[in-house]
């Protein structure tokens, strides 16, 4: 849900100090809709990016394509962000 999205980056801009980074995998592009019956939210790297506003600048990015006990194959995306303005903290 987008509330839940804004409230774990506001809580991310809190905890990580200025030039600290943060690695987050998410499901890719090219994912199913729904992980055990629950809706997902697909991501690329630049949508990932503006979920973070301006505070945050990408480092990296990678795509991994995992294959399930089941055989299907799921892909993922690993992002690294870097907070750069410490004035990001400080109104917090």
């Amino acid at each position: 849900m987008p509330e839940a999205r804004a409230a774990y980056v506001d809580t991310m801009r809190r905890s990580i100090k200025p030039g600290g980074h943060v690695v987050i995998a998410t499901f890719g592009p090219d994912r199913p809709r729904q992980c055990s019956g629950l809706p997902v939210c697909r991501c690329d790297a630049a949508t990932l990016s503006q979920e973070l506003r301006d505070d945050f600048t990408l480092a990296e990015s990678l795509f991994d394509v995992h294959r399930t006990p089941g055989g299907a194959r799921q892909q993922f995306l690993y992002c690294r962000f870097r907070l750069e303005r410490p004035e990001a903290q400080a109104a917090k």
